[in-house]
C-alpha cells in the first residue's frame, strides 16, 4: 500500500455504485480513495488557503500535507473502479509452462484487471490447506493485482469426497468449484451446496454433462459438420444448468453458473431468478463475441469448453448481459503452451487466453454497439463481481474504498497481436481490430501498468 498521494484529474468517472458518470478529480491516499471533487476543486481549495498565484506546487504540497503527491491528468480517459475477473486459470502449481502467478498477474494488469479469482484445477489441485497457504504466500509477494483463490469442491477434483470447506474458507478461499470438470453426481453437488450455504460461501458450477459433450471440440451444428467434426450439443450445458438450479432451489444455496454459452441456459437462469432462486451467472467475452461460424478451418485456438455456439446463442448472451440475467463478465482465462495447441483440434487442450482482450472486446461488442451503457459495463466487470465475491472495499470508488482503478481510452483503436504478457498465446482474436483500450492500471493507489507511450 502506497503512503504517497495520487491525484487523478479531469477524468470521466464511471462508478455505478455512486451513480456517477461525469468528470471528477479523485485523490488517493494510503492506498484508498480519500476524496472526490468536481474538476479543479482541489486546486481551488489549495489556492484559497494562500495569497497570490505563484508557487502552486508548493501550496498544493502544503494543502495535502505530503510533498510527493503525484498528479496525473486523465483528460479524455474513463476512470473506472478496478476491473474484477472472477474466473482465471494461472496454472500454478504444475502448469508453469503455460502460466505462472507472475505472468498471469502481468496479463491481468495489461487488461486493466486489478482483482482476480484463480481456479483450483492445478496439479495438484487446490483442495487442501497446504497448497492454499503456499499460493497465498507467493501471491502476496507479487506487486500487481489482488489474487484470490477458489478451492476444489471435491478432493482431487474427482467428484466424490468434499474438500474441507469450513477450514478453507476460514483461511481466505472465496468460493468452491471443480471448474474444468463438472460434478456429475447430483448427491455430491447437493451436499456441496448445503455445506457452502452453511459456511456462508457459494459454488461456482461448471455445467457440462460429460455423457452428452463427449469431449468433442466444437458445437454440434452445421459449421462443425462441414468441418467433418462431431460436435457437443447445447443440451450438454443446459441439462446441468437445469439440475443445479433445481438443487439451488432445493437447498437455498447460492450457485454461480460459469461461462454460460447457450440460449436455453440463459432463459433457464432468467426464469430461476424470477422464482427467487439464489443464482448468479457469468459470460465470457469469447462466447458473446464469436460464434461457431467464425472458426477458421480446424484452428485449435478456437477450441474452448464450452464451445463457441450459434449466432442465436451469442445474441442471447448479449441480451442476458443487458437485462442482468447474466451478472458478470469473466474471461475463463485458460493459457496453454503453443506446443499443446499445436497438437490439432482433437488433441489440443480446451481453453483460450482472455485477460488482455476482455475490456476491448466488451467495449467493441457491447458498449459501442449500444447493447450496454458504460455504467452497465462497469457493473458487469467490477461492481457486481465484487458483490458476488464479498469484496466490500472493491468494485467502487466511494471514499474509503480501495484505490484500485482502471483508466481507459474508449476511442483508441488497436489490433490484437502478440506478444502477450501472458506466457501463452492461444488467442482466437489475433488480427481483430478493437475500439477501446486500457491506458493504465492502478492498484492500492499506485500505477502498476501504463501502456507504452503513455508513461
Amino acid at each position: 500500500m502506497s503512503s504517497k498521494r495520487l491525484l487523478i484529474t479531469q477524468g470521466h468517472l464511471i462508478d455505478p455504485s455512486q451513480r456517477l458518470d461525469e468528470k471528477r478529480d479523485i485523490l488517493l491516499e494510503n492506498g484508498r480513495v480519500k476524496s472526490i471533487l468536481k474538476p479543479g476543486r482541489f486546486y481551488a481549495s489549495a489556492l484559497s488557503r494562500n495569497d497570490g498565484k505563484s508557487n502552486i506546487k508548493k501550496r498544493w504540497n502544503h494543502y495535502t500535507g505530503i510533498r510527493d503527491t503525484e498528479i496525473f491528468n486523465a483528460e479524455g480517459l474513463w476512470v473506472l473502479p478496478g476491473l474484477i475477473d472472477m474466473h482465471v486459470h494461472f496454472r500454478e502449481p504444475g502448469g508453469e509452462e503455460d502460466e505462472t502467478l507472475e505472468t498471469g498477474a502481468l496479463s491481468a494488469l495489461k487488461g486493466g484487471v486489478t482483482t482476480v479469482l484463480a481456479m483450483p484445477n492445478t496439479h495438484p489441485p487446490l483442495d487442501c490447506i497446504k497448497i492454499l497457504s503456499w499460493l497465498q504466500e507467493k501471491a502476496q509477494k507479487i506487486k500487481g493485482p489482488n489474487i484470490f483463490f477458489s478451492a476444489a469442491i471435491t478432493k482431487q477434483l474427482e467428484g466424490r469426497v468434499l474438500s474441507d470447506f469450513r477450514r478453507l474458507k476460514e483461511l481466505g478461499v472465496l468460493a468452491f468449484t471443480d471448474d474444468g470438470r463438472p460434478v456429475m453426481d447430483s448427491g455430491v453437488m447437493r451436499r456441496a451446496l448445503e455445506k457452502s450455504r452453511e459456511i456462508g460461501s457459494f459454488i461456482i458450477s461448471h455445467c457440462e454433462d460429460l455423457n452428452l459433450s463427449l469431449a468433442r471440440p466444437l458445437n454440434e451444428g452445421e459449421p462443425a459438420k462441414k468441418k467433418g467434426i462431431l460436435g457437443a450439443p447445447w443440451a450438454s450445458e443446459t441439462s446441468m444448468v437445469s439440475r443445479d438450479l433445481i438443487l439451488a432451489e432445493l437447498t437455498g444455496a447460492h450457485v454461480h453458473i460459469a461461462h454460460v454459452s447457450a440460449k436455453a441456459s440463459v432463459e433457464m437462469i432468467r426464469q430461476a431468478k424470477k422464482r427467487g432462486v439464489f443464482v448468479t451467472a457469468e459470460a465470457s467475452p469469447h462466447h458473446f463475441s464469436l460464434s461457431d461460424l467464425d472458426i477458421p478451418d480446424r484452428d485449435p485456438n478456437f477450441k474452448m469448453n464450452p464451445p463457441l455456439r450459434s449466432r442465436a446463442d451469442v445474441a442471447a448472451l448479449q441480451e442476458g448481459l443487458k437485462d442482468g440475467t447474466l451478472d458478470a463478465i469473466a474471461t475463463d482465462h485458460a493459457p496453454h503452451h503453443k506446443s499443446k495447441k499445436a497438437k490439432g483440434i482433437f488433441k489440443a487442450p480446451f481453453g483460450v487466453i482472455g485477460l488482455e482482450t476482455s475490456l476491448g472486446l466488451s467495449l467493441t461488442q457491447l458498449v459501442h454497439r449500444k447493447i450496454l451503457t458504460p455504467s452497465q459495463l462497469v457493473e458487469r466487470m467490477s461492481l457486481t463481481p465484487s458483490r458476488i465475491l464479498g469484496l466490500k472495499n472493491k468494485g467502487s470508488l466511494r471514499v474509503g474504498s480501495d484505490g484500485d482503478m482502471t483508466l481507459v481510452d474508449p476511442k483508441q483503436k488497436w489490433t490484437v497481436e502478440p506478444p502477450f504478457a501472458s506466457k501463452s498465446a492461444n488467442c482466437p482474436f489475433v488480427g481483430m481490430e478493437l475500439k477501446g483500450r486500457v491506458h493504465s492500471t492502478i492498484v492500492a493507489g499506485e500505477f502498476v501498468f501504463r501502456a507504452k507511450g503513455d508513461a
